[in-house]
């Protein structure tokens, strides 16, 4: 494998290999930016991936008052999953379940699609016959009473079939501290690129994993060509300076969307060189056999 380098760091000349999904958004608010932050953090809970979660899901902007439908603040969260029928299914429960019950919240389309998944027409009758729906503006709502007064909740969102999950770089240093300040860096920058989304526990991977394994009916296990303690009994892709691996993985809207995310983290770990970050960075890919989307760390350069 030919090596590139950036401000010190050894860029593996490898590919992120990714794959289409379906992908939807919603606007959640709130009286306070707090809220409707608890109440889409809880709603994106257990999302980190479709393998054993359903979906895979995180807050992609905080959106200000000045620009929401009902000029309260509020975010936009993205639900991926590989099918539109299981993207209905984690969308009406996940807002039943964590959204109508927050304190305040209100809900609202959060993309245009080329086809549409209920919102507040799946949830309309925990009004139990005193639901009230209104059209407004060329749109249509749905009121439903609680005990804290309504929850208002737009009756359909947008569904996309150009999604793209699964872009990917490994950070690769010296110790996990550095691999973590490199991974958080990443992070930071990422989460300002719109339409891009990272599911994973601050979006983050300690436990990257290949297809498949050694016990009956493992979809996936450890990647040991990865994991440092393996080094010396199994066929690593760790040189002898390398103690620590993390992964961000990234789902987006686009392809575009997640070119640009992969471009903006890659950008931020190299700015933060090898002394406190990562002394080499790859991508997780599948030979390009399986995903249609490939994303080669040459191309995302600064």
């Amino acid at each position: 494998m030919q090596e590139l380098t950036r401000n010190g760091i050894t860029i593996d000349d490898t590919f992120a290999e990714a794959f289409g999904m379906r992908a939807t958004a919603i606007i959640i608010t709130a009286p306070t930016l707090k809220w409707a932050r608890q109440a889409a953090i809880t709603m994106t809970g257990f999302a980190t991936s479709v393998i054993g979660c359903g979906c895979e899901a995180a807050i992609d902007i905080d959106i200000p008052a000045s620009k929401t439908p009902d000029g309260r603040p509020g975010c936009r969260v993205m639900i991926f999953a590989m099918g539109t029928d299981e993207l209905q299914k984690q969308l009406k429960t996940r807002l039943g379940q964590c959204v109508l019950t927050s304190p305040g919240s209100a809900c609202f389309a959060g993309l245009q699609g080329s086809a549409s998944l209920d919102l507040g027409s799946s949830l309309r009758y925990f009004g139990d016959g005193w639901q009230v729906s209104k059209k407004f503006g060329g749109k249509h709502y749905w009121r439903v009473p609680v005990m804290d007064g309504e929850f208002l909740c737009e009756a359909k969102t947008g569904l996309t079939k150009e999604a793209v999950g699964g872009g990917n770089f490994l950070l690769l240093a010296a110790d996990a501290g550095k691999a973590l300040a490199a991974a958080e860096r990443a992070v930071a920058a990422i989460e300002k690129v719109p339409g891009a989304i990272m599911p994973f526990p601050g979006g983050i991977v300690r436990s990257g994993s290949k297809v498949g394994g050694k016990y009956k009916g493992m979809m996936a296990s450890t990647n040991d060509a990865y994991a440092p303690t393996l080094r010396g009994v199994v066929k690593s892709a760790l040189g002898p300076d390398i103690n620590a691996v993390l992964e961000v993985v990234i789902d987006g809207e686009t392809n575009d969307a997640v070119a640009a995310a992969m471009r903006a983290g890659l950008k931020a770990v190299i700015d933060l060189g090898p002394r406190r970050g990562a002394l080499r960075i790859s991508a997780g890919n599948y030979g390009g056999k399986l995903g249609k989307f490939h994303y080669h760390l040459k191309d995302l350069l600064p």
